[in-house]
């Protein structure tokens, strides 16, 4: 399976890994889920019991760092990653098919839909994606972010990653 082929994620991205999850931001195109019969009981995922991974360069600008949090469980098309930028690291544009919450936890980040200002980002506030929407997110130029990113699969896709933002756009 992939970890963040991603989003997203998410940010994209999404893109999102481990042993079963992906992220959106930080995020995964093609990552099994884990059965319903494969678990009928509580499952408790401890607390840095996931390893974070590196966000690939090929979705994200900069030093990004992805944390599974939860898989796909089926018949659930859901799934959430911890996601940080270190200052200046962003994703590339990314859309995804059923939309993403995002979950600001620390620091100050930007969010720009394509067409639209760059957006702040900040400690607490919640943004949601609508599906199809191409945008992008990140930390500002000086504080880092995390946020954690909930997107769902369609057809075993959470996002769809496109080309990186330039530095222009990522100043203006």
């Amino acid at each position: 399976m992939k970890a963040l082929a991603a989003t997203l994620i998410s940010l994209s991205l999404s893109a999102w890994v481990a042993s079963h999850a992906h992220t959106g931001v930080a995020q995964v195109n093609a990552s099994p889920t884990v059965s319903a019969q494969d678990s009928r009981s509580i499952n408790i995922a401890r607390s840095g019991s996931q390893q974070p991974i590196k966000g690939p360069a090929e979705h994200f600008t900069g030093s990004v760092q992805v944390e599974p949090l939860f898989p796909v469980h089926d018949p659930s098309r859901t799934s959430g990653g911890k996601v940080t930028f270190a200052p200046g690291a962003r994703s590339a544009w990314h859309t995804h098919p059923l939309g993403q919450t995002l979950i600001v936890t620390d620091g100050t980040g930007w969010i720009q839909q394509w067409g639209g200002p760059i957006e702040e980002i900040r400690k607490g506030d919640v943004i949601w994606i609508p599906p199809g929407v191409k945008h992008w997110h990140g930390a500002t130029p000086n504080t880092a972010m995390t946020h954690i990113a909930i997107q769902e699969q369609l057809n075993g896709k959470a996002v769809e990653w496109m080309e990186k933002v330039t530095d222009d756009q990522y100043r203006k």
